[in-house]
């Protein structure tokens, strides 16, 4: 009964292995254009500006109504 034997690879060998099938996926990435990087993060950072604003907003008046209902009780 002859079993088959698998050779287990050393970790040299496992991790060459990982950077070349890294570096074969990283050739199918489309990457963005300079002017497509630019426009989305202007979009992201008035996106994070905006919702900077609404939870102010909503902080100072969440404030000012504990104050007040603090104050009657």
């Amino acid at each position: 009964m002859a079993e088959k034997v698998e050779k287990k690879n050393g970790f040299g060998a496992r991790a060459k292995k990982y950077l070349t099938d890294c570096k074969a996926e990283l050739k199918k990435v489309t990457w963005p254009t300079k002017d497509q990087l630019i426009r989305n993060s202007v979009v992201i950072v008035v996106f994070i500006a905006l919702i900077t604003a609404v939870l102010s907003v909503l902080d100072a008046g969440f404030g000012w109504i504990f104050t007040k209902l603090t104050e009657i009780l």
